[in-house]
């Protein structure tokens, strides 16, 4: 069985860490280098740098700050915002992103994830999908949430596999920000549908909540942001809980 794993994510606009509700009413969270020095310290299995506004404002990602952040890392690392070619990415490589994260260019341009996958490896690559439920079919959404398509979820995932991504990194954006648990029934779906590993994002709020995105929404990994940032979780803490629950997970220290 492969180790489940546990990923913070920061969310940047303007060199800050920033979290909202539901992809809006942004608040700030932190400095991102000092927030990721805290959770490599505190055992987290790899962090995820989003420029949520780098796509909207038509500019590329930070990657003076995505070396800044690497610096402060021991776990892989996975930036995403704004990244449109295949020398976008290459230039977050070179600075110390592990992996890539593409979501508005990917849809707008499919073949990107095969081009990706063909220069870097599909271990390099990671499609963020952001999806709301419309009248019960999970639709697409693009530039940080604002812009809506008429790509159902499910069909998105397949093409996303068959084109080459090594991750799929979820977002309910009913769920983001809420605090009221995720999106099981639809993560277990898509963990049904691909082979590779899906991320579960949106709705951390309680340590059930990841034990029930692990068991019911058979999540690979889950990523969660405000709940950590905050310190309304601890990492060390919620590891406990897991294992406590039979789901494996790795715990670098066992007296922590």
């Amino acid at each position: 069985m492969l180790t489940k794993r546990i990923i913070p994510c920061l969310d940047i606009k303007d060199g800050r860490t920033v979290k909202g509700v539901n992809f809006v009413n942004l608040r700030d969270a932190g400095d991102p280098v000092e927030l990721a020095k805290r959770y490599t310290m505190e055992g987290a299995d790899e962090l995820v740098f989003l420029d949520i506004s780098a796509t909207e404002q038509k500019r590329k990602t930070l990657s003076d700050l995505v070396l800044r952040v690497a610096g402060a890392l021991n776990i892989p690392f996975t930036v995403g915002g704004g990244v449109s070619s295949v020398s976008d990415a290459k230039k977050l490589l070179r600075n110390g992103a592990d992996k890539i994260a593409v979501n508005s260019a990917a849809v707008r341009t499919p073949d990107l994830i095969n081009k990706l996958s063909k220069s870097f490896g599909n271990q390099c690559v990671v499609v963020a999908v952001d999806a709301k439920n419309i009248n019960g079919r999970w639709m697409v959404h693009l530039v940080g949430g604002k812009v809506p398509t008429h790509i159902e979820l499910k069909d998105w995932v397949i093409e996303v596999e068959q084109r080459g991504a090594g991750e799929i990194l979820f977002t309910s954006m009913d769920h983001d920000g809420t605090k009221n648990g995720f999106a099981n029934q639809t993560l277990a779906e898509l963990s049904f549908l691909v082979n590779i590993p899906i991320i579960a994002s949106g709705g951390a709020g309680t340590t059930d909540h990841f034990v029930d995105a692990f068991k019911i929404g058979k999540a690979d990994a889950v990523l969660a942001a405000s709940v950590f940032h905050y310190g309304e979780i601890k990492i060390p803490d919620l590891k406990k809980k897991l294992k406590q629950e039979n789901i494996e997970i790795r715990i670098t220290n066992e007296n922590s």
